[in-house]
């Protein structure tokens, strides 16, 4: 009788250990396979699905054969304000939007969170701020945010027509919140979108983002 009891717990820890040790299988390969796909310089820009303000659902790969600018967002932001304020986020849009390049816009705060908007408000402000993306996406769940590494308000990427990200960080060299600073500022993105739309390369691929952190959910 003793010897079955033995025999029964030893077979119960092996079992609970082999779907442990399963466990921790699939998580390492979940953190594998998350950190071969996450957003870098110079690899294809990893595609997402999210839906606009208005509803419709779109894809980075919906434009593929086109440049793209992704910008992180959240109007509460000083630095956002900054940008905005200033005109210089919006005359950038409407700048490259003119020139074929899709712009969108995405917003990552969780739901609760400073910047997260039901979309009529989102419009609405829009409007108010007169901005041109091509789309404004909404990341309630940061799974766009943190495959791309967003960590501040505004943060950066430009995508080549190849589909390779070929710049991520900052929007300019300048990191007050001051609108004035704006129009005296080096602009990356602008900089990136000449060289990549010349078929030259891009002096400064990478740079450190200033501004709000992002209002991811915890």
């Amino acid at each position: 009788m003793n010897g079955r009891i033995v025999r029964n717990v030893m077979v119960s820890l092996f079992l609970s250990l082999t779907i442990a040790d399963a466990v921790w299988i699939v998580n390492a390969h979940s953190v594998e396979t998350q950190a071969a796909t996450a957003a870098a310089v110079g690899k294809p820009a990893p595609d997402f699905k999210l839906t606009d303000s208005n509803g419709k659902p779109r894809s980075l790969s919906d434009f593929k054969g086109q440049f793209v600018v992704l910008e992180w967002i959240n109007f509460e932001c000083p630095f956002v304000k900054k940008h905005y304020e200033s005109n210089n986020m919006q005359g950038l849009q409407k700048e490259f939007t003119g020139k074929k390049v899709a712009w969108l816009t995405i917003n990552s705060s969780a739901k609760g969170k400073q910047g997260n908007y039901a979309p009529a408000d989102i419009n609405a402000k829009l409007k108010e701020r007169k901005a041109s993306p091509t789309a404004y996406l909404i990341d309630e769940d940061g799974t766009v945010g943190r495959l791309y590494g967003a960590k501040s308000t505004p943060h950066m990427f430009v995508i080549d027509k190849n589909g390779v990200l070929v710049y991520a960080g900052a929007i300019d060299d300048n990191n007050s919140a001051d609108a004035a600073d704006a129009a005296k500022a080096k602009n990356y993105v602008r900089e990136a979108l000449k060289s990549v739309m010349a078929n030259k390369p891009v002096a400064e691929a990478s740079t450190k983002a200033y501004g709000c952190s992002v209002k991811y959910a915890k």
